[in-house]
């Protein structure tokens, strides 16, 4: 965190002195001030850091005892709460460990119902009976297209995936998707979008981007929400470098849309649970908050995550 010019440490004025000046030199001053002026009403660059509560909308477990080490980072960087998902179908523990870490820390961690293959004909009957058993607040995370190392491509329109749709929204449960975006890929997921408005989805990872694609079919539905997980340094595409400022596409598509983003981390990998890396990553989600409108950062830190996850 910089100091602002005039502002001594801890906020208080800057203490001043008084010198004696002749004509030239008054007016490169006057000059010289009324730049800064126009400067300082601009408004920094970067603010502070965001200081609140934090929810991490989307993050992952490797195994049983990784959650002990997230749990301690979230301590120490005033998360609140996180939302572990499953990794669609990859880890056949899944269902297994979200719910011991939620049993375990039942004050920090929400878990996901996992939902391994929503190609399965059978999927929509399996999920309303798990749904009328509980009701979990998410649904997740459902991989529908994913491109590289594991590569799916499934159709969000396709029958099987619409009855899942129908059940999330019978039952009032959001579900988070892990889908790629591309022409044809947006295309088909505003017709998926559009036949079922009464579902809630959740784009993970912003959907890869860009923020002008990402604009597009939020404006044009409603039942869109966007999570950022994954778009930390480390990712490709990144919200920003681990020191650099924020994207301004994607600064400007938060700020003007400011209820339709969560903040995720979306670790997974257990090299990832180290608590210098945990540290890093808390540390640069706190810095990129801290350069969004007050009022913006606070919902997509948690506001935005609390009321859609009935966690408040």
């Amino acid at each position: 965190m910089g100091l602002r010019v005039g502002v001594a440490p801890g906020g208080g004025p800057a203490p001043t002195r008084v010198v004696s000046v002749d004509g030239p030199h008054r007016a490169r001053l006057f000059i010289g001030s009324l730049v800064l002026g126009v400067l300082l009403a601009a408004g920094p660059a970067w603010g502070a850091d965001y200081g609140g509560p934090l929810i991490d909308a989307h993050s992952h477990v490797p195994n049983a005892t990784a959650i002990d080490a997230y749990v301690a980072a979230m301590k120490r960087h005033n998360v609140v709460k996180v939302v572990l998902l499953g990794v669609g179908g990859l880890q056949k523990d899944d269902t297994a460990w979200l719910t011991a870490a939620s049993k375990k820390y039942p004050d920090r961690v929400v878990a996901g119902l996992p939902l391994p293959d929503p190609t399965s004909e059978s999927a929509a009957s399996q999920l309303e009976v798990q749904l009328d058993r509980g009701r979990p607040q998410v649904i997740a995370e459902v991989h529908v297209r994913q491109v590289g190392r594991r590569t799916i491509d499934r159709d969000p329109t396709g029958a099987a995936f619409g009855k899942i749709l129908d059940v999330a929204a019978k039952f009032g449960v959001p579900i988070v998707i892990h889908y790629e975006l591309t022409d044809a890929a947006e295309t088909a997921l505003d017709r998926a979008l559009a036949a079922h408005r009464k579902t809630t989805v959740v784009l993970a990872h912003g959907g890869e981007g860009p923020p002008g694609r990402l604009h597009r079919l939020l404006t044009r539905n409603p039942n869109l929400l966007v999570d950022l997980s994954g778009m930390h340094f480390q990712r490709t595409p990144a919200l920003a470098s681990e020191t650099g400022p924020f994207d301004p596409g994607w600064k400007a598509l938060i700020e003007k849309m400011p209820d339709r983003f969560m903040i995720g981390v979306d670790i997974w990998a257990a090299r990832l649970f180290e608590p210098a890396m945990l540290d890093r990553l808390f540390l640069w989600t706190r810095r990129i908050l801290g350069e969004l409108q007050p009022d913006v950062a606070e919902r997509v830190a948690h506001r935005n995550a609390a009321k859609l996850y009935r966690l408040e």
